[in-house]
């Protein structure tokens, strides 16, 4: 792509991860791209990592599974930042950003899809910007590559306005990333981020709201599930008595998924993105063999938004506990969703998952259209180890969302805060992040 920048330059790790280094990302490159003013795309800097690929092929850092599979993750990021005049090098904070995300992956053994989004809450320069959350979409001129350590896509990640993450999350990702290619200057074809970009698409554009509503209503929302801070407990016992596995609180030690649980969720969250199809949630303990998930290494976990499917192993279905009483906790950026979930998803026939990223808890939210659940209407609460479901009539999704409805202005909003509804056996409390971060509390 650049045969004029042979030796571009390079932000590169001091210490190599495989060092004991804290950066996985062996290097990332810096280019000049001249744009296409035909196309109205700007010049800018791309940025291109090196490193959640196999580079090696060694095992010193991923598993060589083989030239025909991914390589390592199986993708590499790259990033397009608006070249600002008479800049005559490209900007490094990029490279952080991209080591950021990276430790990510690394740590959780997350991948990203096209589609995704992240939250990040902060201006991705650290400047006083209003592009403080990204999106990821393939890169409009970086095609995959057949390595001989595996197959290598490349994800661009593109900086947007806390207003178009919202509407990526109650709509879809992808909805959102179209919308900002026909704007020049919040993207245009090449969705080149420009961190002076002081006007969300909507404010450019009024109409572009109208586009967005109309999609959440028609289509609901394609997030089947976040990372997020939350608990269970089951009110039907005591929380003390220690030998019961139903009682799952923050205050102790929560019981760890299986190996196969935690397959089974993450089945679970790719199953709830084939829209316009039935929803269907696999059964418990679902095993895959080998072969059926050749998009990915067998040791890697996919992205909670990732927009891929897998076939799926029928298994005998394993004894579920049944609940009478339940007790769901959410820190306030994890209750702000809650509408989502029940508005875009539940209300279109389909389910939402919150995996906790403190613990290992799991909470999935389940309409009465999905099939495979574990959770019905006779028995609408239910649980696979530290895994809950609820099922939600419509009816009371409706009224939920009624009550609900302060969590629309968070700005106003006062923690901690408790919602209930003791007919039908149910709280639900927002709480201070600090609850999570410190399971004694």
């Amino acid at each position: 792509l650049y045969p004029d920048q042979p030796n571009p330059l390079q932000v590169t790790a001091i210490l190599k991860y495989w060092l004991g280094g804290p950066d996985p990302l062996d290097y990332v490159s810096m280019y000049r791209n001249l744009g296409n003013p035909a196309l109205n795309v700007p010049e800018h800097w791309h940025y291109v990592s090196f490193g959640l690929s196999d580079l090696y092929g060694d095992n010193r850092v991923h598993e060589f599974t083989g030239a025909d599979g991914p390589s390592g993750f199986g993708f590499e990021l790259t990033f397009r930042l608006k070249r600002e005049t008479g800049e005559s090098a490209p900007p490094t904070w990029p490279a952080e950003l991209m080591q950021g995300l990276a430790r990510y992956v690394f740590q959780s053994e997350n991948t990203f899809c096209s589609g995704d989004h992240v939250s990040w809450h902060s201006p991705l320069d650290n400047s006083e910007s209003r592009i403080q959350h990204m999106l990821l979409t393939e890169d409009p001129q970086m095609q995959p590559v057949q390595t001989p350590f595996g197959v290598v896509t490349f994800l661009q990640i593109v900086g947007v306005c806390t207003e178009e993450l919202h509407a990526a999350q109650q709509w879809n990702g992808q909805g959102i990333l179209e919308l900002l290619r026909t704007v020049p200057v919040a993207g245009g074809p090449w969705l080149i981020t420009d961190m002076r970009r002081g006007e969300t698409i909507f404010e450019i554009d009024p109409h572009l709201q109208e586009r967005v509503d109309k999609g959440i209503e028609t289509d609901g929302s394609n997030l089947s599930g976040v990372s997020a801070k939350c608990a269970w407990d089951d009110l039907s016992r005591p929380p003390e008595d220690d030998e019961d596995s139903r009682s799952i609180c923050i205050g102790t030690q929560p019981r760890r998924l299986s190996g196969k649980d935690t397959e089974q969720i993450r089945e679970t969250l790719r199953r709830g993105l084939e829209i316009n199809s039935k929803p269907v949630l696999p059964p418990i303990n679902a095993q895959r063999q080998n072969g059926l998930n050749l998009d990915r290494a067998p040791s890697r976990k996919d992205s909670l938004e990732s927009e891929s499917s897998a076939a799926i192993i029928p298994h005998e279905l394993i004894r579920t506990r049944q609940l009478e009483s339940v007790h769901l906790k959410f820190n306030q950026e994890s209750g702000a969703l809650i509408p989502l979930c029940l508005r875009g998803r539940l209300l279109h026939g389909r389910h939402f998952t919150y995996k906790s990223i403190t613990g290992d808890t799991a909470i999935t939210f389940v309409s009465t259209g999905v099939e495979g659940a574990f959770a019905t209407e006779e028995h609408p609460y239910a649980a696979h180890g530290p895994w809950l479901q609820i099922l939600l009539t419509e009816e009371f999704v409706e009224r939920m969302l009624e009550d609900l409805e302060d969590l629309n202005s968070p700005e106003e909003f006062k923690l901690p805060k408790e919602y209930s509804w003791p007919e039908k056996k149910l709280k639900v409390s927002i709480l201070p992040d600090a609850v999570f971060d410190n399971p004694l509390h």
